[in-house]
């Protein structure tokens, strides 16, 4: 299996499979708990990872989500924690998360491979990524910790189809319509959706130029690493 195929292969486990936390309501019941309004937390936990900085930077660094959206949250999180503190506690919610996927799966593997890709990959045009892979690492369970870096390799592969959308000369709200219309409330955008038609090919050019870019960092495994590797990812994705 090429490092191209293996990306192409696992884009959609790698997206769904550790951001199970971010959909759970648990996970913003909690949120609620530390002081946060609504889903505050998100935008704090995920975006307090880069520090305390300016909402312009998160904004930035979340691409597809409405800016306005994410800067008043930004805001309005501020005096809840610390920006440090917010990014650990939404860390954490990957412990409680992974008590929800079947223990009969080779983590420690799963755990190392996705630990190889991680420390190879570049951080070029990836901030959400440096900043994951800079926070402390869970070390108690390899379930928790596979997660903990599959969730870092989400973050790097979101990044590069960031990248590859806005190269193709789409939007952000033009590549949401096309693959998930129905987050685009979620994502924060208010304007009528537009006609998904127009937009496909650009996005199919977006998401081939994302399995090529992301590909380049697989190729720090070898051909039955990555067979491996998608395996694994597919075993927890079903």
């Amino acid at each position: 299996m090429t490092p191209e195929q293996a990306a192409h292969e696992t884009r959609a486990a790698l997206v769904s499979v550790p951001s199970r936390f971010m959909t759970d309501p648990a996970t913003y019941a909690y949120g609620k708990e530390l002081g946060f309004e609504g889903a505050d937390f998100y935008v704090a936990g995920r975006g307090g990872a880069l520090g305390d900085v300016p909402a312009g930077v998160v904004t930035a660094a979340f691409v597809f989500f409405a800016p306005d959206v994410v800067e008043a949250a930004w805001v309005r999180s501020a005096n809840v924690m610390a920006r440090a503190d917010a990014a650990a506690a939404w860390a954490g919610r990957v412990r409680a998360s992974a008590e929800g996927f079947p223990p009969d799966v080779d983590w420690p593997a799963l755990a190392a491979l996705s630990g190889r890709i991680a420390a190879a990959a570049s951080f070029a045009g990836a901030p959400l990524f440096a900043a994951w892979r800079a926070l402390p690492e869970p070390d108690d369970d390899p379930r928790v910790l596979a997660l903990h870096r599959l969730n870092g390799l989400r973050e790097l592969r979101g990044a590069l189809h960031g990248a590859a959308v806005l190269t193709v000369g789409l939007s952000p709200l033009e590549a949401i319509v096309v693959r998930t219309p129905e987050m685009i409330r979620t994502f924060g955008w208010q304007e009528e959706p537009p006609d998904p038609a127009p937009f496909r090919e650009r996005w199919a050019l977006a998401e081939a130029r994302t399995d090529r870019m992301l590909g380049r960092h697989f190729a720090v495994l070898d051909a039955n690493e990555r067979q491996t590797f998608v395996d694994l990812l597919g075993t927890l994705a079903t």
